[in-house]
């Protein structure tokens, strides 16, 4: 029998609430207006390493607050990954500051960058994550701790 109180870890199912900001307090993401809480396996790669750590073990019905570091979170800021391209390779195309595109890697995968900055013959492109090198702060509320093979429980 699956028991509500088994805590968060590898071979369950969670449903929580959450809300990500910035150590500022600049609200990012939350789930705490949308209804039915989202549910995930416990190393499914749905939540990032650092905030499936900071979980790890609490219980339905618990709450949490948890300050991230960058490498907790989305990582350090790498300068490595601002390069920069010849103008002449993006055509005709307007680019601008803060503008997406997306760039093919070696291996063909499709890779985000932001344009950061416009020089004569020459586009920066930023591959960092926007959040790399940012402090997070994580705040959750465990609703159910199931075990991940648990049949959903009828009531009728």
């Amino acid at each position: 029998m699956t028991s509500l109180l088994d805590g968060v870890g590898p071979g369950k199912r969670v449903s929580l609430h959450f809300t990500v900001s910035l150590a500022g307090g600049d609200v990012l993401d939350s789930t705490a207006d949308r209804g039915e809480p989202p549910t995930f396996v416990y190393g499914d790669g749905s939540l990032l390493p650092g905030f499936e750590e900071a979980i790890l073990g609490m219980q339905a019905g618990e709450q949490g607050r948890f300050l991230l570091s960058p490498a907790q979170a989305f990582g350090e800021r790498n300068e490595d990954n601002v390069q920069h391209f010849p103008r002449h390779q993006f055509g005709e195309q307007l680019l601008e500051p803060g503008m997406v595109m997306h760039f093919a890697d070696a291996s063909g995968a499709e890779l985000p960058g932001v344009i950061s900055e416009l020089l004569p013959n020459v586009v920066v492109v930023d591959f960092n994550h926007p959040l790399a090198g940012r402090e997070l702060v994580f705040e959750v509320d465990i609703v159910r701790v199931l075990d991940a093979d648990a049949s959903p429980v009828s009531l009728t």
